[in-house]
């Protein structure tokens, strides 16, 4: 069996699910769209909400598409929690916990998507107080961060951080969003706790393999 993953070159959300897949060993090939462009994506076949990614079973006309990157992560925890690392504690409370981080993290990247497609609108449509909620929400994310990481017990960002989870994945995707396209110039020096630890984990195989690239969008194709 092997799976199909929509993606997009620089989505931090898919990118979760590249790293727990590669991690686990669970065979996938990815198809890159970019799902705003109407004359060719064919992410509306697969997902109603028409979001990436998706995670497909092309060898199996019965599997039913598994849709939303937060959702993604769970099956493929749960369906394949014998494969690979975990990624979870097996502690309720701290697993609860990985789960909350990895909320967090995905509205730290919603933020970060909703302040770019705000700002690639017309001068005069733009809204500054919509964009400034934004920027608000992503320090507040990145804060989180930090703290988290300045107070872990180890390596790792949850319990003894002695396992790597969900959680490390997440943070991680939703830095290197922000690394990558500069959402907060000056972020390292406001944040050295959680640049230093992600720093850290962006030398880990599966993260370096999966850094995003950006793709080229036509803001005139979006629906």
């Amino acid at each position: 069996m092997s799976f199909t993953l929509i993606s997009a070159t620089p989505s931090p959300f898919a990118r979760m699910n590249r790293i727990t897949m590669l991690e686990k060993g669970i065979p996938f090939s990815l198809q890159n769209e970019i799902p705003w462009h109407k004359e060719e994506t064919i992410t509306p076949q697969h997902n109603p909400l028409e979001k990436l990614p998706i995670l497909l079973n092309p060898s199996d006309p019965t599997f039913e598409p598994v849709y939303d990157s937060a959702h993604i992560q769970r099956y493929l925890v749960e369906k394949f929690a014998n494969k690979g690392p975990k990624l979870l504690t097996g502690d309720i409370d701290l697993d609860l916990k990985a789960y909350q981080l990895q909320v967090l993290s995905e509205g730290v990247m919603d933020a970060m998507v909703l302040r770019s497609f705000e700002n690639a609108r017309a001068e005069e449509k733009q809204s500054k107080e919509w964009a400034e909620r934004q920027t608000r929400k992503i320090n507040g994310g990145l804060k989180a961060f930090d703290e988290l990481a300045k107070h872990r017990k180890g390596e790792y960002l949850i319990g003894d951080g002695k396992v790597y989870t969900i959680a490390d994945i997440a943070v991680a995707c939703a830095v290197g969003h922000l690394d990558f396209v500069d959402a907060v110039p000056g972020w390292r020096e406001q944040y050295p706790s959680i640049a230093e630890w992600f720093d850290k984990m962006e030398r880990r195989e599966y993260h370096a393999q999966t850094r995003p690239v950006m793709f080229d969008i036509k803001w005139d194709s979006i629906v």
